[in-house]
């Protein structure tokens, strides 16, 4: 007697889990280096100043306000990328945005962890020292991501969603704190 069962499907294997678990492993990895860093070396106090701005903190609040827009843009353009009507710009505009964001908050970030160091005074500042390691973090993880074909289509919003919400949260515990409590100027 001959059995005419087949044989059940093996299930599909995924390739995507172990590099997605390395990615978001490597960028937890700078988003700790960086806490660390900022922890436990001497702070400079050296301040970034940049002509034009009435003082460092200012310079340091308009960075990240104007990264912060960016981010905006990011976030319409990225929503427009899986558009088939979409403009044919749309790309173009999504990724120079990001890139001159991110390039925005080096100056910013430099002088955080070098000359101020990770702060725990206040809840305040202990979350914005905390947003900054998870930023730069997420940010990694995302180009990681973008550096592998064949994604599935919810990974990369997602990355793109926690850099985009670790951004204004950066923005508002620094950027509209200073504001808010000292002036709205250059």
């Amino acid at each position: 007697m001959t059995s005419t069962a087949t044989k059940p499907a093996e299930p599909a294997r995924d390739h995507f889990r172990f590099p997605l678990l390395v990615f978001v492993l490597v960028g937890c990895l700078v988003g700790l280096a960086l806490g660390v860093f900022a922890a436990q070396h001497k702070p400079s106090g050296y301040a970034l100043d940049i002509g034009g701005f009435s003082s460092p903190l200012y310079v340091k609040a308009w960075l990240t306000t104007f990264a912060a827009v960016l981010a905006v843009v990011q976030l319409l353009t990225a929503g427009r990328l899986y558009d088939a009507g979409a403009p044919t710009w749309t790309g173009t505009v999504h990724r120079w945005s990001g890139r001159v964001a991110v390039l925005l908050t080096v100056p910013v970030v430099v002088h955080c962890t070098y000359a101020l160091g990770f702060w725990t005074y206040e809840p305040r500042v202990l979350v914005h020292s905390l947003l900054g390691c998870v930023f730069y973090g997420a940010f990694v993880t995302k180009m990681l991501i973008l550096s592998r074909r064949g994604q599935p289509r919810w990974v990369l919003p997602v990355a793109g969603g926690v850099l985009f919400a670790a951004l204004i949260a950066l923005w508002l515990t620094s950027s509209l704190w200073v504001f808010t409590t000292t002036g709205f100027h250059f």
